[in-house]
């Protein structure tokens, strides 16, 4: 185990769980709009990434979906905690809405259950359907007040695959209002995790698909909630960024610059900047000079140790990665435990004795 100062639970914010039941449902309930997605992801990926990831994923089941390995790997980690989210590849936004809402409800159960199998380990997150805005307060709900979960992730935008009439789905959607206040008002998480981008073919190889545009499509997300005024208009919202945020949080002097001269990049009551010490952020940015610079950037309150569990882009090591950033003791202690407890992240079994600012 990694030695870690013990100053709290030391708590991993980003670890997913695949749920093959769910998958098995979407695939028999709507075969087209399946294949459909299926198709997107080849045409986005490539070929050689596809297989390497198929296989990635046959190496790796026994930690998405077996408890017990989990808890051997996060012993072995040093974390005392996992708050988990399905697999991003569950969001199926292409679903209609009466199966959308089925297939969030289902997801919000299967992960409950996972977290009642191991109360003082882990807790979780839920999904809602971001391709229908009106739908996502009910599913939010459905996933904090009926299964207990402490919130609800979402991907970078929504768009129907293969829909040429399709409406793209922004975070800055006048039509997610509803969901942003009531998520405010539950102090519930937002898990910003993007699945997919896109720039489609034009990153095709390299596995540039995940390399490029997981921070380009944070980047892009986050923007859409800052220079639209979200907010501005729901100060107590609890975003929490998957990658550290992507290529946002240490670039922001072009949008500072934009919000100052363009009249149309002015729908924001502050400088885009200003915005970090809004969000959260995890620590999964792969290197230990970029993480200074998130905690610089940010600040040390606002970052979270997140590992990607158990995927390859994820960290095997990432309570030993925020050490050898060699943060100030104080700030490391908030990045591995003491930001997860201001913000209620912790066991389900402690939740309700664990802070809830």
């Amino acid at each position: 185990m990694a030695s870690t100062p013990k100053a709290g639970l030391v708590v991993d914010v980003h670890a997913h769980a695949l749920l093959p039941a769910l998958q098995q449902r979407v695939a028999e309930a709507d075969p087209a709009g399946y294949a459909a997605q299926q198709e997107l992801e080849v045409r986005r990926n490539g070929g050689p990434s596809m297989a390497a990831s198929g296989q990635m994923i046959k190496e790796r089941w026994p930690q998405l979906t077996d408890l017990g390995r989990r808890l051997a790997d996060m012993d072995a980690q040093g974390v005392d905690v996992q708050l988990v989210s399905p697999s991003p590849s569950h969001f199926s936004y292409f679903a209609a809405p009466e199966l959308s809402l089925e297939l969030a409800r289902q997801a919000n159960r299967a992960i409950m259950a996972l977290v009642d199998q191991a109360p003082d380990r882990l807790n979780g997150l839920g999904l809602v359907p971001l391709q229908h805005p009106q739908l996502m307060v009910e599913a939010l709900e459905d996933a904090v007040l009926d299964c207990g979960l402490l919130g609800v992730e979402i991907g970078s935008f929504a768009a129907t695959p293969g829909d040429p009439d399709r409406t793209t789905v922004e975070l800055s959607d006048p039509r997610l209002e509803d969901f942003w206040s009531r998520a405010e008002e539950l102090g519930a998480i937002v898990f910003l995790h993007p699945f997919g981008c896109s720039l489609d073919e034009r990153l095709d190889r390299f596995y540039l698909a995940n390399t490029v545009s997981q921070p380009a499509e944070n980047a892009v997300a986050l923007s859409h909630l800052i220079f639209s005024g979200v907010l501005d208009r729901h100060p107590g919202l609890t975003i929490l960024a998957a990658h550290g945020g992507g290529y946002l949080p240490t670039t922001l002097g072009r949008s500072d610059h934009a919000w100052r001269v363009r009249p149309e990049a002015h729908g924001c009551a502050e400088a885009p900047s200003s915005y970090l010490k809004r969000l959260y952020f995890d620590s999964l940015v792969h290197s230990a000079a970029e993480l200074r610079a998130l905690v610089a950037a940010a600040g040390p309150e606002q970052v979270l140790l997140g590992s990607d569990y158990p995927f390859d882009m994820g960290s095997d090591r990432p309570v030993a990665d925020v050490l050898a950033a060699g943060l100030p003791a104080r700030d490391q202690g908030s990045v591995l435990a003491g930001n997860a407890a201001a913000l209620g992240i912790t066991a389900a079994a402690i939740q309700s004795v664990r802070p809830t600012s």
